[in-house]
Formats: structure tokens, C-alpha cells, sequence
């Protein structure tokens, strides 16, 4: 069977308000308002709020490192100095000329420090679909992991991990498999287990260090007794194709694996911690 995704395109927390600006208290019209619309469904943004980066500073916080805006347009018209006397002198009706910016806004959920009354705070998980090990075990980390967006991923220029609400899962026990994978390739950071990040998508790398994250997802699962109904092996499979010619390959992730999942479960309390992840030196 071949990997698909287990979550849906998550609904978006804020209500179906026109989108407006929260600094100047104006609403967004025309395709401005299908845009704002279409980037809050995507990014799963919980208010239809936005600030460009300059009213953010104005304001007295700043747009969050590593947040990407969304761009609206401004058209209208104006007339040049030189068309008004131009007009003047011959009578005739002044031509105005048509115009179109392009600005970037940022919802107000991609910024800090803003005033208490724009502070918006990220909804929790539904409670109980999160396992307590596993949530202990990502605070414990340190690692900067954020819920939300309708897409699973991390970023290595800003080190931080970003997955889908449980509640977008179709089946909610995936959420934990997903959360392990990304956690296993924000273990391979310089500063931590410093693997090779560099990979493009599609390259050996880069299948390579999928191969690790996977593998890394399905130790740190069974040995927290978590049992998803997505099949580690699918997506493991979808990946073994691009090393196909190196026959050691999955050798050496499952080491890296090995290596990826102690580090995380290392961070759990020692009376809920599992057993290490045995290597394959020990285990022979």
C-alpha cells in the first residue's frame, strides 16, 4: 500500500469574518479578502487580523523570525502634476493613470509583543489526544514545536517543529507518529546530533534522512507503547527506492535512528522513560 498523508487540510480556527487591518481598523476588500480567506485556511490562523511588518514595529512588537507573509494588492488611480496642467491648458478632461502595489501582511498570530489586546494566543489541543509521555517528552526537549497549519514540517534555518492539530488526524493516535518524525529530524541540528540536513527534495540526502526521521518515529512509538494505524513501513518504502543502489543505506540510518530516538527519549523523567534504543553494535 503506498504512504498517504493521515491528516486532512485543518479547519481554521478563526470565525468567517471579513479579514481587517489591525492597525487601522479598515476591512480588506476585493480578491484581498479571497487571499486573506485562502491563507488563514491554509496556515489554520485562528483570527482575520493582520499588520504589515512596519505596523507591527509600530506597534510595539515585531512579526516572529521565520514567519512568511501573505501579499494583497492596491489598485487605484491618481493623476500626474504634469497631466493636471496639461488639462489646465488645453480644457480637455485630465487622463489618470491605473496603479497596483503589492504589500505583505502578517496575521496577528505570526507576531509578539504586540499590545494585551491584540495578543493572540494559540488554542491547546483538544485535551486527551495527546499522549502525556510524548507531551512531556517535546517540552522536556526544548525544541521550539508549534501546532498548527494544515502542514507537517522542520525547519532547519529557524529550528522549530510545526505539525497539524490532533484534531485534523483522521485518526488522532497519527498525530504521535508525525510529531516523532519531525522531532527525529530536529535532532540531526549542528548543535544537537549534527547530521546532514542539506538534502534537497528527491535527492539520496534527502531520502536518506527521511529514512532516519521514520525509523526514529517507530522506535520512539513502540517504545512508548503507542501504536499508530499508519504503517511506518509505507513511507520507509516510498523513500528505500532512492537508495536503492546502496545496499548499506538502511543499515546506517537505522544506526542514526537508533541514535535520533535516544536522544529524544532521553528527555523523558526517569520513571516514565523507556528502555534506551539498543544499536545495532549492542544488539549483536
Amino acid at each position: 500500500m503506498p504512504w498517504v498523508q493521515p491528516w486532512g487540510t485543518a479547519a481554521a480556527k478563526a470565525p468567517l469574518l471579513m479579514p481587517k487591518n489591525a492597525s487601522t481598523g479598515r476591512f480588506y476588500s476585493g480578491i484581498n479578502v479571497l487571499i486573506l480567506w485562502g491563507s488563514v485556511i491554509e496556515h489554520g490562523f485562528p483570527v482575520q487580523a493582520w499588520l504589515s511588518f512596519r505596523q507591527a514595529l509600530g506597534l510595539g512588537g515585531n512579526v516572529r523570525k521565520g514567519e512568511h507573509g501573505t501579499t494583497v494588492v492596491y489598485a487605484d488611480r491618481f493623476i500626474p502634476d504634469d497631466e493636471k496642467k496639461r488639462a489646465q491648458e488645453t480644457g480637455e478632461e485630465a487622463q489618470a493613470i491605473p496603479f497596483l502595489k503589492r504589500f505583505t501582511v502578517f496575521n496577528l498570530a505570526q507576531c509578539e509583543g504586540l499590545p494585551e489586546n491584540l495578543v493572540v494566543a494559540a488554542p491547546p489541543p483538544d485535551p486527551g489526544l495527546i499522549e502525556p509521555q510524548v507531551e512531556a517528552l517535546i517540552k522536556a526537549s526544548g525544541i521550539d514545536f508549534r501546532i498548527g497549519g494544515s502542514r507537517a514540517f522542520y525547519m532547519p534555518a529557524q529550528d522549530y517543529v510545526q505539525v497539524p492539530p490532533p484534531q485534523a488526524y483522521f485518526e488522532p493516535i497519527n498525530w504521535h507518529r508525525t510529531a516523532l518524525h519531525e522531532l527525529g529530524h530536529a535532532s540531526g541540528a549542528p548543535h544537537r546530533l549534527n547530521r546532514d540536513l542539506s538534502g534537497s527534495f528527491g535527492s539520496k540526502k534527502y531520502a536518506f534522512e527521511e529514512l532516519v526521521a521514520e525509523m526514529n518515529a517507530a522506535f520512539c512509538c513502540a517504545s512508548l507503547g503507542i501504536v499508530p494505524t499508519v504503517r511506518h513501513a509505507d513511507y520507509i518504502g516510498s523513500w528505500i527506492e532512492v537508495l536503492r543502489e546502496d545496499n548499506r543505506a538502511i543499515v546506517r540510518a537505522a544506526s542514526q535512528a537508533s541514535k535520533a530516538a535516544d536522544f529524544l527519549l532521553g528527555f523523558l523523567p526517569s520513571d516514565d522513560a523507556p528502555g534506551a534504543v539498543a544499536n545495532e553494535q549492542e544488539a549483536a
